[in-house]
């Protein structure tokens, strides 16, 4: 048996050999209890391209192809596509390994059995020539998931301190306090800024919410840029959660009606458990430090400034509040408007109901709506109903039994033909 295991052990070693695709780093602690994410540089691509990823318990020769695979037998499973945040750039690849806690729960009670408790990441590459098709494995160890696993985050809430998903704000009042809720891997310092996406600006893309750690170095620092708020530098045991104070909340501006959205950009830094060598995976020469790699998008907070028709104090709690339209405004009947209200506080509504009516008392449409609710888009053919005349509009807080808690105050605008 010893002399077979040898054998298949050469066979091995020598197709490892013969590949032209090589990964750094070659091996990486991970958590044996949650997720992990690591950064991985692949080099000496020769016209191929990465085709698909799995993990498994073991691996065996790809011959007649090139490397080693997957052993069928022991999948663990797919590198699923919404975690593929791989960047292939001539004959580098950079790859985001986020491994799912479903994964490491396989080769955890894999390792229970009696197994070993390594496990491993595969990639395999094509190439476009029709040469032989290509394996290069990374080995993942399982850890208790301290010091020794990269420094990754593996899920990022943020939230104000009311619980509230889209808070509207008087114009010159404050938003409520803001905190990010934070998992993650590994030990290191948590380096980066608070900024403000203003009314009318252009919205970041995917790319641009990732962190630094995410993206191959040449595209470091390229990401677009918003106004700063504040900055942080925090440093972070292994404990696996954190929560971050958000920026001040007197540094959040509230002076111009709209939406405004407050970005957390996390930065790359040093963490030497989760280091690239460029050189070593003939990528290139440097190392590249991956420290706060997450693969996922970061999360927006979003807050309404409304105009001169959301004046009421914003602390009468007790208080079912109109924000939009505003009163007299123009409405078109080639498009549809959209209502928006701020709920009681004190006296929480079961439902919502929005009601429309002519100048008159006629009832042009009722909609209930659901206790989460704080919009509803009113069709574009009710104005044109409606004609060249004045509508108005409530809303009604409404029990569980239908019973009325709380009313706005009528609004009313005008409705003209084709108005913008």
């Amino acid at each position: 048996m010893r002399g077979a295991a040898t054998l298949v052990g050469m066979v091995m070693l020598t197709s490892t050999l013969e590949a032209q695709v090589r990964v750094n780093p070659t091996g990486v602690s991970v958590s044996s209890m949650s997720a992990t994410t690591v950064f991985l540089t692949f080099g000496g691509l020769q016209g191929q391209r990465p085709v698909d990823a799995y993990w498994c318990g073991e691996i065996i020769s790809a011959a007649p192809a090139r490397g080693t695979r997957c052993d069928p037998a022991t999948l663990y499973g797919k590198l699923p596509l919404r975690y593929d945040l791989s960047q292939l750039r001539g004959g580098s690849f950079t790859d985001i390994m986020s491994i799912p806690p479903s994964v490491v729960r396989l080769a955890y009670q894999a390792a229970q059995r009696g197994a070993t408790s390594t496990f491993f990441y595969v990639r395999r590459f094509q190439s476009a020539s029709g040469g032989s098709d290509e394996y290069v494995a990374v080995t993942c160890r399982l850890t208790g998931g301290g010091a020794r696993v990269p420094f990754s985050l593996t899920d990022v809430r943020l939230e104000f301190d009311d619980r509230d998903v889209l808070p509207f704000v008087a114009p010159g009042d404050a938003p409520p306090p803001i905190a990010a809720h934070i998992a993650y891997t590994g030990t290191g310092r948590l380096i980066g800024r608070w900024e403000i996406v203003l009314p009318g600006e252009e919205l970041p893309t995917s790319r641009d919410l990732v962190t630094e750690a995410t993206l191959p170095l040449d595209q470091r620092g390229s990401q677009k840029r918003y106004t700063q708020l504040e900055r942080f530098n925090v440093f972070l045991p292994p404990d696996g959660q954190v929560t971050l104070p958000g920026p001040d909340i007197r540094k959040l501006p509230t002076a111009a009606e709209g939406t405004y959205r407050v970005l957390l950009r996390v930065e790359a830094t040093n963490d030497r458990e989760g280091d690239s060598d460029l050189g070593a995976a003939g990528a290139g020469v440097g190392v590249v430090h991956s420290g706060a790699v997450a693969g996922f998008a970061l999360p927006i907070l979003r807050y309404i400034v409304a105009g001169a028709g959301a004046r009421t104090r914003v602390d009468d709690e007790s208080t079912l509040r109109l924000l939009l339209p505003r009163e007299g405004d123009s409405l078109s009947t080639s498009k549809p408007f959209v209502v928006m209200w701020s709920p009681s506080v004190r006296l929480a509504a079961d439902f919502y109901r929005v009601d429309l009516e002519t100048e008159h008392g006629d009832r042009l449409l009722s909609a209930l709506l659901p206790r989460t609710a704080r919009r509803y888009e009113v069709p574009s053919w009710l104005a044109a109903r409606a004609g060249d005349n004045t509508i108005r509009w409530r809303v009604v807080g409404l029990a569980a039994d239908g019973a009325h808690l709380r009313a706005t105050v009528w609004r009313s605008a005008k409705v003209t033909e084709g108005s913008r």
